[in-house]
Parts: structure tokens; C-alpha cells; sequence
């Protein structure tokens, strides 16, 4: 008989609304309310609209690259809505619905994908970190801010999220295992979209779940589905008053699918599978919540209209806002680097701001 075997708990998939949208129990520490399921759909619909809006500005050149989130507004919505405004968070680059409930408007969000940093100093979020493009070194610096609250004995939380591709990091690892060794109030969120761009996740690693990832560390975890808002916020907001009440880390995995392009430099359509992708449509978060706002409070085609007319309007001014915002200068990749800019970079601004670099 051999010594070696693989660890295999048994970790199932937390749902509470299936992708009928039919209820299937309900959380016990926050029960559901016409008003919660509301501003959760309201919520995530507006997310989906503005992150159209964000691609059609891109496509029409008033906007870099941009990161899309459609297919996984449930995951960044449950999580963001079981926050307190004390707690910290630390987001990866597909985190719009979580950065708009923390106070974060859409102006700023396009500033930053116009290519203008000052889109990271949030006017209300001022505690939260900007968008995280290099993989998984958010979660380190989420681990930082945990270490200080712990220190100051502070009961509060720190939420970090990833992709499915940041936990074949070794970040994600170290973040991990120093929560686990000083039991740290840091919550770790992994949106498993099941694409690292092109990378499926299966060639990712041989790991059954990603949530079992975490039994390394010490963590206690739970896989959920990520397209059930319902299921993402009772399993974060039991996470996070666990870390505010010094009882350490946990890591969550939501399970949802990508409909999108990676960013809009990329064009899924080379490596994934359209029958697949149509799939993944039947299972989609704002679907599921509608049809079962329809068949429990009558919401129906003419208070979904009004509401998209109510939303498209709060996104147009806010659209609006960054067309009219000023382009920042070349000299402002310099003043924000050095309290004192060092010598040799002062004759490179002043060449900056002339038009012109010199060897």
C-alpha cells in the first residue's frame, strides 16, 4: 500500500438561488427582503451598464484599455455589500461593483482606465487601495494592512480580491500563510472566472477546487457560487465578522465564467467554446435575480425599463464628468514619484513638457 495520496476534502458549493432563480434556502444571519434582493439587482445592473458604456468609450478611442467584469457582477456586489465602511479593501483590476459601493464614482473609475492616476485618489474610499494590475500582489499588501489592524487591536476586516490565475502565484501564498501564522483579519476573495486570459483553468493546476488551496495555510474556506449574490454575501459577511472579531482568515472561491474579454486587448473568441459560452449565459447572475424579482414581487419589463432609463442617466453624467476632466501633462508622471525629484530626472520633465526627450 502506498504512503502517498492526495488530500481530497470534501468542499461543496455554497448556492441559495439556483440559475432558475429559484430560492433554495435562506441565509441565516441576514434574511432576504424585497429592499436587499432590489439594491443588489439595481446595483448590478448598473455595474453591467456602465461596464458597456466603459468598452463603447474605448472602442471610440476616449478610453484605454479596460478590464470588463459582465458575467461576474455577483461576486464584487455580495462581497462590497457585507463590508462595513471601517473595513479595508484591497481590489484586483475587475473590481468596478465593489469600488461603487465603497463610494467610488464612475468618473474616477474612467479617469483611471483613461490613463490619468489621479483616478486612484478616491474623493470617499480614501482608506481602500486603487486597482491592482500585477497578479496577486494586492493580496500581500492586503496581508499589510490586516498586520497594522491586528497591531492596533482594531476591529476591522480586510477584503482582498483575485482572479482564478493569482492563486498559481506564489503572493497568493505568502499572503495566505502569513494570515494563517498570525491570524491575521484578512479575507480573501477569489473571483474563479475560469480564465487566466487565454489559460483555461484546468491547465492552471490539478487542485480539484481552489478553495481547498487554503487547507495548506490553515484557513478555513468555502467554495460558492459567484454567480448567487445571495451565496457570495452570507459566505464574505460570515468571513468578515469572523476577521473584525479577531478569530483570524478565511478564503472564499466563487465559481462564475468570464463573458467577456479579458480586457479590450483580448478576443476570447481564439481560445474558448462558443456552445460553452452560451452555457455560461444560461447561468448569469442579473438573469437568475430578475426572474426571481419577477415571480415573488411581480418586477417586470416596464420597472426594469424604468430603472435602466434612472440608471443610464447617473452613468451619462457621470461619463460626461470624465470627457470634461483635463488630460493630465507629460510632467505629471514625475511629480507624484519623489517628494524632492532627483537630479537627473529634472532635465527629463523639463523635456517632457517641452514635446521633446533627448538621449
Amino acid at each position: 500500500m502506498s504512503l502517498l495520496r492526495s488530500y481530497d476534502p470534501e468542499i461543496t458549493t455554497l448556492q441559495y438561488m439556483d440559475a432558475t432563480g429559484l430560492l433554495q434556502g435562506q441565509p441565516t444571519a441576514a434574511p432576504l427582503t424585497r429592499d436587499w434582493l432590489l439594491r443588489a439587482y439595481t446595483h448590478m445592473l448598473l455595474t453591467r451598464r456602465f461596464d458597456q458604456r466603459a468598452i463603447d468609450l474605448q472602442r471610440t478611442g476616449r478610453l484605454g484599455t479596460y478590464a470588463s467584469c459582465l458575467g461576474q457582477e455577483a461576486i464584487a456586489t455580495g462581497a462590497a455589500l457585507a463590508m462595513q465602511a471601517e473595513d479595508a479593501f484591497a481590489p484586483y483590476y475587475r473590481d468596478q461593483a465593489a469600488q461603487l459601493l465603497r463610494g467610488v464614482r464612475m468618473s474616477e473609475i474612467l479617469r483611471y482606465w483613461g490613463g490619468d492616476e489621479a483616478g486612484n485618489d478616491f474623493a470617499h474610499a480614501r482608506h481602500d487601495l486603487p486597482n491592482c494590475v500585477p497578479i496577486a500582489t494586492q493580496l500581500v499588501h492586503a496581508a499589510g494592512i490586516a498586520v497594522a489592524f491586528k497591531f492596533r487591536r482594531q476591529a476591522q476586516a480586510v477584503l482582498s480580491t483575485c482572479g482564478d490565475g493569482a492563486t498559481s502565484r506564489g503572493d497568493f501564498y505568502e499572503a495566505m500563510n502569513i494570515a494563517g501564522a498570525w491570524q491575521l483579519p484578512l479575507v480573501i476573495l477569489i473571483n474563479n472566472n475560469q480564465w487566466a486570459i487565454s489559460m483555461p483553468r484546468q491547465a492552471q493546476t490539478h487542485a480539484r477546487t481552489l478553495a481547498q488551496k487554503a487547507v495548506a495555510a490553515g484557513l478555513p474556506c468555502v467554495q460558492v457560487d459567484g454567480n448567487d449574490v445571495i451565496a457570495v454575501h452570507a459566505a464574505t459577511d460570515e468571513a468578515l465578522c469572523r476577521a473584525r472579531a479577531g478569530k483570524g482568515p478565511a478564503l472564499i472561491e466563487a465559481v462564475s465564467y468570464r463573458l467577456c474579454d479579458h480586457t479590450t486587448a483580448d478576443d476570447m473568441r481564439r481560445y474558448s467554446q462558443p456552445d460553452e459560452r452560451e452555457r455560461a449565459w444560461q447561468r448569469e447572475p442579473l438573469r437568475r435575480l430578475r426572474q426571481y424579482l419577477g415571480s415573488e414581487y411581480a418586477w417586470d419589463d416596464a420597472a426594469d425599463q424604468a430603472l435602466i432609463a434612472m440608471i443610464d442617466a447617473e452613468i451619462e453624467s457621470e461619463v460626461q464628468c470624465y470627457l470634461a476632466t483635463p488630460a493630465p501633462t507629460a510632467a505629471t508622471m514625475f511629480d507624484h514619484l519623489y517628494a524632492q525629484l532627483p537630479e537627473e530626472l529634472v532635465e527629463q520633465r523639463r523635456q517632457a513638457i517641452d514635446g521633446r526627450f533627448r538621449r
